[in-house]
C-alpha cells in the first residue's frame, strides 16, 4: 500500500522547477504582452497620425511637373510672302515645367468638421484602449482566481485522502487484533484509491486552467508556474456606486464619441452642397524650339495666380441623400449607446445579485466547513473506538468534501462578481 501511494505521488510531482507568480506580476505581464492591447495601441498611433489639418484638407498642396518632348518631322511650309520651306528630318524640342500650389479658402466649414472628427477618432481609440486594458485585467484576474479555486478543490481532496488513509490504518490495526474483516479492509482501500484517482483528475483540471491563464499572458502554454494565493473578497462594493459609474465605462464613452463622430460626418456631408473657393498660384516655364519653320524659338516663363470658385448646382440629389443617411447613422449611434448602457446596467444588477447572494452564503458556509471538519474528526475517533461504521466515516468524508467545494465555489463566485462590477464601473486596478 505504501508503495502504491509513493508511485501516485511521484506521478503527480512536477519535474520542472515551478516559478512563483503573483497576481500583480501576472497583470504586468499581460498588459505588456497582450496582443489585443498592442492592436489597440496601434490604432491610437494610426489615428494620431491621421489627426492632422493636412489630412483634413486644410493645408496647401504643392506639385511640380515637367515635360520634355523631342520630335523629328518632315516640314513642308508655304508662307504668304512667297517663302517656301520643304525639309526632311526637322528636329524640334518642346520643354514645359512648372510648380503649382493651391489652398482651400472656403468649403462650407468642411475642413473644420473633418479635423474635429479626426480628433474624436483619436480620443475614441484611446477609450477603446482603456476598455481593452480593463477587459484584459478582468480576464487575467478571473483566470488567476480560477486556478486558486481549482487548487482549493485539491486541498480538500488532500484532506479527505488523509482521512481515508487514517481510516485504512485503523482498519488494519483492528484486523490485526481480529476486530475487522477483509471486507472492511477492501472497502477502505477502494475508497482511498478512488480519492487518489480524483486527485489525479483534479490535477489535470488545474494544469488546463493554468494553460488558459498562460495563454492570456501570451506566454508559452507549457510554462511551469506556481500560484500560492487565497481568494479575498471585497465586501464593500455597492450597486448604486457601480450604476453611477457606468457612464465612465470606456465603452460607453467611446459610444458617446461615436455619436459626435457621426454628427460631424453630417456636417461634412452638408458642406459638400456649399460653394468652395481655392487660391491657386505657381510658376510656369515653356520653351519650344525648331530647326526649321516660321518660329525657330518660343520661350515663356513667369508666375501665375488666381481664384477658383466651384458651385455645386445639381448632382442627381446624391449629396442630399448622403446627408439623410448620415443623419440616420447618428440616430443609430444614439440607439447603440442607449442599448449598451441598458445592457451594462442589467449586467451590473444581475452581477450584484449574484455577488450579494454569494456573500450572504459565504459566512454560513465557512461555519459549515468548520463543522464538517469537526464532524469528520469525531467520526474517525468513534470509528477507531468501534462506535461508528465505515459508512458513517464515508458519509462524513462526503459531507466534508461537499462543504469544501461549496466554500471555494462561493468565494470564487463572489470574487468573479466583484471583478465584473469593478470592470463595468471602470475601477479595476492592481
Amino acid at each position: 500500500m505504501k508503495n502504491f501511494l509513493l508511485i501516485l505521488l511521484l506521478i503527480s510531482f512536477k519535474t520542472k522547477a515551478q516559478q512563483p507568480l503573483s497576481l500583480s506580476d501576472a497583470l504586468n505581464i499581460a498588459l505588456k504582452n497582450s496582443l489585443d492591447i498592442q492592436l489597440a495601441k496601434n490604432n491610437i498611433e494610426a489615428n494620431t497620425l491621421l489627426n492632422n489639418y493636412g489630412v483634413a484638407g486644410g493645408l496647401p498642396t504643392v506639385s511640380a511637373t515637367a515635360n520634355d518632348n523631342e520630335q523629328v518631322t518632315t516640314l513642308n511650309q508655304k508662307l504668304s510672302n512667297g517663302t517656301n520651306t520643304n525639309r526632311n528630318g526637322v528636329t524640334a524640342n518642346n520643354l514645359t515645367a512648372g510648380v503649382a500650389a493651391n489652398i482651400l479658402l472656403y468649403n462650407g466649414m468642411r475642413v473644420v468638421s473633418t479635423k474635429k472628427r479626426l480628433e474624436q477618432l483619436q480620443q475614441q481609440s484611446e477609450q477603446l484602449l482603456n476598455a481593452q486594458i480593463q477587459n484584459t485585467i478582468a480576464l487575467v484576474m478571473t483566470q488567476y482566481y480560477d486556478v486558486v479555486r481549482q487548487q482549493g478543490y485539491l486541498k480538500t481532496l488532500d484532506a479527505s485522502i488523509a482521512a481515508a488513509s487514517q481510516r485504512l490504518e485503523i482498519v488494519k490495526t483492528q484486523q490485526m487484533v481480529g476486530l475487522a474483516n477483509n471486507a472492511d479492509l477492501f472497502q477502505s482501500q477502494l475508497d482511498l484509491n478512488a480519492l487518489l484517482q480524483s486527485k489525479q483528475a483534479q490535477q489535470v483540471i488545474i494544469d488546463q486552467a493554468k494553460t488558459d491563464f498562460l495563454t492570456s499572458l501570451n506566454l508559452k502554454p507549457d510554462s511551469s508556474v506556481m500560484i500560492n494565493d487565497t481568494i479575498l473578497v471585497n465586501k464593500n462594493v455597492l450597486l448604486d456606486s457601480v450604476l453611477n459609474k457606468l457612464a465612465e465605462n470606456p465603452q460607453i464613452v467611446a459610444a458617446n464619441q461615436q455619436i459626435s463622430i457621426n454628427q460631424l460626418i453630417e456636417k461634412e456631408t452638408a458642406a459638400q452642397r456649399y460653394p468652395s473657393v481655392r487660391f491657386n498660384t505657381g510658376f510656369n516655364y515653356n520653351r519650344s524650339q525648331s530647326s526649321a519653320g516660321f518660329t525657330l524659338l518660343n520661350q515663356t516663363y513667369g508666375p501665375t495666380f488666381g481664384l477658383n470658385l466651384s458651385i455645386p448646382i445639381y448632382n442627381g440629389t446624391a449629396l442630399k441623400r448622403q446627408q439623410k443617411v448620415a443623419e440616420i447613422d447618428t440616430k443609430n449611434a444614439v440607439i447603440q449607446k442607449e442599448t449598451l448602457l441598458r445592457d451594462n446596467a442589467s449586467t451590473a444588477v444581475k452581477t450584484y445579485q449574484a455577488y450579494a447572494s454569494a456573500l450572504q452564503q459565504l459566512e454560513t458556509q465557512k461555519e459549515n466547513y468548520k463543522l464538517s471538519q469537526q464532524l469528520l474528526d469525531l467520526v474517525l475517533k468513534k470509528f477507531e473506538l468501534r462506535n461508528a461504521t465505515i459508512v458513517d466515516v464515508k458519509n462524513a468524508q462526503q459531507t466534508f468534501e461537499n462543504a469544501g467545494y461549496l466554500l471555494i465555489n462561493l468565494s470564487y463566485a463572489a470574487k468573479s462578481a466583484e471583478i465584473e462590477l469593478q470592470r463595468l464601473a471602470n475601477q479595476l486596478s492592481f
